[in-house]
């Protein structure tokens, strides 16, 4: 069942019969998540909702603020049910941003301050964005202009909103919305916004890491995008006393089901940090984090002397790439429980439970978060299960794994099986470890590249690359990273075989190309290794030679 909004935007719904059985069985909340964020306040009102290096703020004061946020966005006269698109850092204001659109019925486009019009042109045609929220202090890259040239590239005109600072004529300063509104209008203004939203209603959308080319749009619904959240606190035994470290990019799905909703859920702090490795240990030193999400940027910090400053930490996740035992050791040594988490913007979370084994816990990411998944395991590209034991790949459906992306009907009916179960890409296998059911990942059907956590589809920059006039053939593969977990590597034929890596990077620059998705090494070759007959490029003897030539001298250019 697809949905259509005013502007003809559609979203795949849960069928009535499956809403009807979750919201009975209590497997889905009544209630928005704005309205939930206000129960929280009432019920844990003095207790730390968000803790960072710059400001802490109580449930109660969040509350409040966001309050009167959403009303002086009401007062803009944005309709309800718009989209709004972020680009936004790990700061405290974005997590009042993120509340105050929700309050006010604005529906967030979850996308990265390092999109670029490649990635923001054709993400804000596909959500109909009629705003754009951005820092107006981005040091390094003017946001603000930036928002401005793609409203006038677009075919709508978009409200510019900073944050962070005001940036005069032609934007609005988000730092000051409804400063002056009455408290109580401000209250009664949002319960009547949020009355009229249903368990359906779109809450945010996410954007794939798991497709080719640009990424596809997920709705985000109320009921299922809260159980998601509720489901994570509760297969990690949070209480009001956990203090949760994020330093990942907090907009992201992880972010805003681990670092934000998750906690809120059961009246616990966010202790938020930037993707850095300073600022990660911040959070777990000075900001007293009880449970850490470590991203595959911050591995290394298990082994920073400063570790042994983290008192308050129990719990570690590990997430993003295959981890190594060193790892686990550093944190047990210090006494933290050391566990994975696997999870997608889609839907399907695992999470290693708090009573298993190491062997367990170091081998797989653990089981599906909530009771009501299903998933299956299939032959790539079938509906037939493998046997026990065997890899396949991995096919999802449950309370809050999607049933469609937006907008996309031709590629819905190749995303997901005849019954519903959204196929993944992912290959995994069902174990039993030392008596214990966990799933191991291992590998991807599709062509992605995981940098640091972020998604690179090889077919999009493929593409790209090839638009160069100097570039006939060009090949991206992932080559292993300590740090990253992956960076990337193009092999490239072409007549000159003269085009630097300098170069590649100023024309997919001028393309207005995501900077995580330029490659990092570059290899020239007269003719790309072939797999069979009929052409078909033999990716795997390529891998293996990126991977030696970067092992043996080739020095990685950071990005």
């Amino acid at each position: 069942m697809t949905h259509l909004d005013d502007s003809g935007v559609g979203a795949v719904l849960y069928p009535p019969e499956i809403e009807a059985d979750y919201l009975r069985r209590g497997v889905w909340k009544p209630g928005t998540i704005a309205e939930h964020l206000h129960a929280a306040a009432l019920q844990w009102p003095e207790r730390p909702a968000l803790v960072s290096e710059s400001e802490t703020l109580t449930f109660a004061g969040l509350d409040q603020l966001t309050d009167r946020r959403a009303s002086g966005l009401v007062e803009l006269g944005l309709p309800v049910g718009g989209r709004v698109l972020l680009q936004l850092h790990n700061r405290p204001s974005t997590v009042v941003a993120w509340y105050s659109l929700l309050k006010a019925g604005l529906v967030p486009v979850c996308t990265l301050p390092l999109h670029r019009h490649h990635e923001i042109s054709e993400i804000g045609r596909q959500t109909a964005a009629i705003a754009h929220l951005v820092p107006a202090d981005n040091p390094k890259f003017d946001l603000v202009e930036f928002a401005r040239s793609e409203s006038a590239g677009s075919d709508r005109e978009r409200v510019i909103i900073t944050c962070e600072g005001d940036r005069g004529a032609g934007t609005v300063s988000f730092d000051s919305l409804g400063s002056e509104v009455d408290p109580a209008h401000a209250r009664r203004t949002i319960a009547s916004i949020q009355e009229a939203m249903g368990p359906q209603s779109v809450a945010a959308y996410q954007l794939s890491g798991g497709t080719t080319g640009t990424p596809k749009v997920i709705p985000c619904l109320q009921a299922s995008y809260w159980t998601y959240a509720t489901e994570f606190a509760s297969a990690r035994e949070w209480t009001c006393e956990t203090r949760v470290s994020y330093a990942g990019p907090i907009v992201h799905n992880a972010g805003i089901v681990i670092g934000l909703h998750g906690p809120h859920s059961v009246g616990a702090a966010l202790v938020l940090g930037s993707p850095t490795l300073d600022s990660l240990l911040w959070t777990l030193t000075h900001g007293r984090a009880t449970d850490a999400f470590i991203g595959p940027f911050a591995y290394d910090a298990v082994h920073d002397p400063r570790m042994g400053d983290a008192k308050s930490l129990k719990c570690a996740l590990f997430s993003g790439t295959k981890v190594p035992e060193a790892h686990f050791s550093a944190l047990e040594a210090r006494g933290i429980w050391a566990g994975q988490v696997f999870g997608m913007g889609e839907g399907l979370c695992a999470t290693t439970p708090l009573d298993y084994p190491r062997s367990a816990r170091l081998a797989g990411v653990g089981i599906p978060i909530s009771e009501s998944d299903e998933i299956r395991i299939y032959y790539p590209g079938t509906e037939d299960e493998v046997p026990p034991e065997e890899v396949g790949e991995l096919c999802a459906r449950g309370p809050y794994t999607i049933r469609g992306y937006l907008n996309a009907p031709d590629h819905n009916r190749d995303a997901f099986t005849a019954d519903g179960f959204y196929r993944s890409g992912d290959l995994v296998c069902e174990r039993i470890v030392d008596g214990v059911r966990c799933l191991t990942i291992e590998g991807r059907i599709k062509d992605m590249i995981s940098r640091g956590g972020e998604k690179i589809s090889t077919a999009e920059v493929e593409l790209l690359l090839m638009s160069h006039p100097e570039i006939d053939e060009a090949v991206l593969v992932p080559v292993p990273d300590d740090r990253l977990g992956e960076r990337a590597c193009a092999f490239l034929t072409g007549p000159a075989a003269e085009v630097s890596l300098e170069e590649v990077r100023r024309h997919l620059d001028s393309l207005g190309v995501a900077k995580y998705k330029w490659p990092e090494h570059l290899i020239w070759l007269d003719a790309l290794p072939r797999s069979s007959q009929i052409g078909k490029i033999d990716r795997r003897v390529l891998r293996e030679q990126a991977t030696t030539s970067v092992a043996t001298g080739v020095t990685p250019t950071g990005v």
